[in-house]
């Protein structure tokens, strides 16, 4: 269906700042922020490092190279090579925002792709930098849907979040309506149409298929923009395919995105905090719990049993995340890394934890992800969180000032104080348009100095 597509690039191509309701641009530049603190805290980790040494090796900028520096490293490779570095390095630390109907993630590419792509075209505006990560949630989120309503298994966000990509590339670099359209028919057949089930039950860092999904929709809008065709991308012009798009600029998934309180994978979210609700209401060290029973959906009772021996495993497993919270208080970085991964603390309290599946839970996922924790203390007494919905999403919302707090976490380790907080300052004033993207530009190309 021709007139979808058109639709969708109408919107792309056509779309002002102005026609973006302030609401939704505040909300970009939060996303913008989450997104970037996730990418600077993943850097030091070993996929992180990886995926730049493998972008050097792999699509390294020659003299005549479409090229772009990397985020927080500043070494240049291709536009595709920087936006797939920064995109896998930040998918393997899975603190990064989503969106329950999609049962993935948007903006671990759409910011990644925003970077890469600034750097070669001339400087525009903080509105216009938002307006572009608007299009490009609002373009990925519903191609998401789509694929997942008209395919018969679950792929990861990469299958999809490709053409979110398309969307903000076409639109930085000019494309036409039909270079975009086959854009997005390369994109969407290009895209790595990868089992994601497969990997929670053998957790690696290939986790959410992203890196592929930036350098894929990256890829396809410069093949197209030489003439390279490959149209139609059916989960946009199929009939079946066509609801998905109606509400268009109407409807603001931008609004609707979650924050991950955690850097843990979403489907674990609601047992974490139903077992932080018991243990601030009721005033307990985890040495006062004698076992704790979850309960929850049937995605969250496939993660990852037992100990971890890696980070990817960490961050899918639901029992290990539960002991961390119930021996800290929280989850960081340190937790699901290094000297955290043979906890001998976390690895006593995991043999009394028991995960099941409720139907009650099951039947409510993608839309909710909620689990209930019952917990037998040493003197017998049970106690019971009733259904919980994870924190940080429009159920359950994180306000402004824990989003920031949680930036300014993840990003001070690396950068500094001075410098994190100047990113914070200048991502949350986007919507002045008397910035320019160039002012964040200057913060988050170049490789930490402190740390």
């Amino acid at each position: 269906m021709v007139e979808t597509f058109q639709k969708v690039a109408d919107f792309a191509l056509g779309s002002t700042a102005g026609d973006i309701p302030d609401t939704t641009l505040n909300a970009a530049a939060l996303m913008l922020l989450d997104t970037l603190g996730i990418t600077i805290g993943s850097g030091p980790m070993t996929a992180g490092t990886i995926a730049r040494e493998a972008a050097l090796a792999l699509y390294g900028a020659g003299e005549d190279t479409l090229g772009a520096r990397m985020l927080f490293d500043g070494r240049r490779v291709s536009v595709a090579g920087a936006a797939y570095a920064a995109a896998t390095q930040t998918d393997n630390l899975d603190g990064h925002d989503g969106y329950n109907p999609t049962k993935g993630h948007i903006g671990v590419v759409v910011i990644p792709a925003l970077a890469a792509l600034a750097e070669t075209v001339p400087d525009f505006s903080g509105p216009e930098a938002l307006a572009a990560v608007t299009i490009g949630y609002e373009v990925a989120g519903r191609a998401g849907i789509s694929l997942h309503n008209t395919a018969s298994d679950y792929h990861t966000s990469g299958a999809w979040n490709a053409l979110g990509v398309v969307a903000v590339a076409a639109r930085m670099r000019g494309l036409s309506p039909e270079q975009m359209r086959e854009a997005m028919g390369i994109a969407e057949y290009h895209g790595p149409r990868s089992q994601m089930m497969r990997e929670i039950a053998n957790p690696t860092m290939l986790h959410d298929g992203s890196g592929c999904g930036a350098l894929v929709g990256i890829s396809a809008a410069i093949l197209a923009e030489k003439g390279f065709t490959g149209a139609p991308a059916i989960t946009v012009e199929a009939e079946e395919a066509a609801p998905h798009w109606q509400d268009l600029g109407q409807f603001w998934q931008m609004e609707h995105q979650y924050v991950k309180p955690y850097p843990i994978c979403r489907w674990a979210h609601a047992a974490i905090d139903a077992t932080r609700s018991l243990i601030k209401e009721h005033h307990l060290s985890h040495s006062d719990i004698a076992s704790v029973q979850v309960n929850t959906f049937h995605e969250s009772a496939c993660l990852f049993q037992g100990m971890p021996d890696d980070t990817s495993k960490a961050q899918y497993s639901l029992p290990f995340a539960v002991a961390t919270m119930m021996a800290y208080g929280r989850i960081g970085v340190e937790h699901i890394t290094g000297a955290g991964l043979s906890d001998p603390m976390v690895a006593s309290i995991i043999e009394r934890i028991s995960v099941a599946e409720d139907a009650r839970h099951s039947k409510r996922f993608p839309t909710s992800r909620v689990a209930d924790v019952s917990m037998t203390l040493n003197n017998g007494r049970v106690l019971n969180s009733g259904d919980v919905h994870a924190r940080g999403g429009p159920e359950a919302p994180m306000d402004q000032s824990e989003i920031v707090d949680k930036f300014m976490e993840f990003a001070t380790p690396s950068l500094g104080k001075g410098r994190a907080a100047a990113i914070r300052d200048v991502a949350l004033s986007l919507t002045d348009p008397t910035l320019k993207f160039s002012d964040l530009g200057a913060l988050i190309y170049d490789a930490p100095k402190f740390g």
